[in-house]
């Protein structure tokens, strides 16, 4: 039996970096996989791949902190496939050069950041538990990341959104247990995808030996698929009794606090 046999997921961002192997790891598992992106050529890119290899997908071009766009996104799901299970609550935007110092940070840069990053996680919440408790509940997934954790300079808004994050899903994870919805986080960290490559860690003075070796134990980035993997654990029955969790799936970064050598 597949570990997300009869469950229907949405994955926000799911074109692309963990998102996409998110898509393809619930597919493998059973699940039907909506993929909700605001990049239509990565999104229908996946779609395609997972359709072309027999499994069910739907893609929805949205931009997932607009409010009546994710509106759509879950009045689509229950029509064409009325029922839902999953929200994988991955997407996310770090933008560097214009994220900084609170004093630095535009006010169109803050607010875009907190609308991706949290904003997003609020509306397929509202518009989506009402379907999922009409389904018999399930499995809200949210992304925080190591900089939700620990403090992380020149990235203010980032750190923002991703501290509030964590705090929003401890507070869902109360208020819908009765309902049999279960909300975590997961919290990663360098993971190897298009935003770190975008990123300033990416940077000519990003000295990345001294990070691997000094700030990650395990002396690497990790893989998307690594935390599609745990996303999967989370969206199945085997976590049954985990909720209101952060885990922290980054290498050891945030248990390392020897910079030194």
């Amino acid at each position: 039996m597949k570990r997300l046999a009869g469950k229907v997921a949405i994955i926000t961002g799911g074109g692309q970096g963990v998102g996409r192997a998110a898509a393809y790891r619930f597919a493998e598992q059973g699940a039907s996989v909506v993929i909700v992106d605001i990049n239509k050529k990565t999104g229908e890119e996946t779609a395609s791949r997972l359709s072309d290899s027999g499994w069910s997908v739907l893609f929805i071009h949205a931009d997932v902190s607009n409010s009546s766009a994710v509106q759509e996104v879950v009045e689509q799901v229950r029509e064409r496939i009325g029922k839902l299970h999953v929200i994988y609550n991955n997407a996310s935007v770090f933008l560097p050069q214009q994220d900084g110092k609170v004093v630095d940070i535009r006010e169109e840069v803050w607010d875009r950041v907190l609308a991706v990053n949290l904003k997003s996680i609020f509306l397929f919440c509202k518009f989506g538990i009402p379907l999922m408790i009409e389904s018999g509940g399930g499995s809200i997934i949210t992304t925080a990341s190591s900089a939700g954790v620990i403090g992380i300079p020149d990235c203010d808004a980032y750190t923002a959104s991703k501290g509030a994050t964590i705090s929003l899903t401890r507070s869902l994870a109360c208020e819908y247990a009765p309902e049999n919805i279960r909300v975590n986080c997961i919290a990663p960290a360098g993971i190897e995808t298009p935003m770190l490559n975008q990123s300033s860690l990416d940077s000519s003075n990003f000295d990345e030996e001294r990070f691997l070796t000094l700030r990650t134990p395990l002396r690497r980035y990790g893989k998307p698929e690594e935390i599609a993997d745990v996303a999967v654990f989370l969206a199945s029955d085997e976590s049954s009794y985990v909720n209101g969790a952060v885990i922290v799936a980054d290498g050891g970064i945030t248990i390392n606090g020897d910079l030194s050598g």
